[in-house]
């Protein structure tokens, strides 16, 4: 078990990312809640998908960063090793052959972007297109 040192939560995986209090409530917040290192990447990931979906609403939902237009559109959220795209079952199925082209990861409904990869922007803004055209409910 691995133990917090900022707010004494036990957990099975050491360095387990999770909210040390109160969870964000706006994805400025998130951000900043989120490791130095990271957050430049995570606001080019948010940029690119709030000029993709200029319409929806950001808020935070499942305690991740999410776009929202009538329902979920897409969500993003910060891990240890990797920035996670959730734009559900539907567009991951839709978008496998590329993240396999480009070696992701990705389980049903998700998709992993290792930090330090070159941030596959024009990816991420074809996929919140498509989760906006095709109505998919993230």
């Amino acid at each position: 078990m691995w133990k917090c040192p900022k707010c004494n939560r036990e957990f099975k995986n050491a360095n387990q990312q999770h909210y040390c209090g109160k969870k964000p409530k706006t994805v400025d917040e998130y951000i900043f809640s989120c490791d130095i290192n990271v957050r430049e990447q995570l606001e080019q990931v948010r940029n690119t998908i709030h000029k993709a979906l200029p319409m929806a609403q950001e808020k935070i939902s499942w305690s991740m960063p999410t776009y929202w237009n009538k329902h979920n559109i897409l969500h993003f959220a910060a891990h240890k090793n990797h920035i996670g795209l959730y734009p559900g079952v539907e567009a991951v199925e839709h978008f496998s052959l590329e993240f396999d082209k480009r070696g992701y990861k990705y389980s049903k409904g998700s998709v992993q972007i290792s930090y330090g990869d070159n941030l596959p922007l024009s990816l991420i803004t074809e996929i919140a297109n498509w989760c906006n055209t095709m109505g998919n409910h993230a």
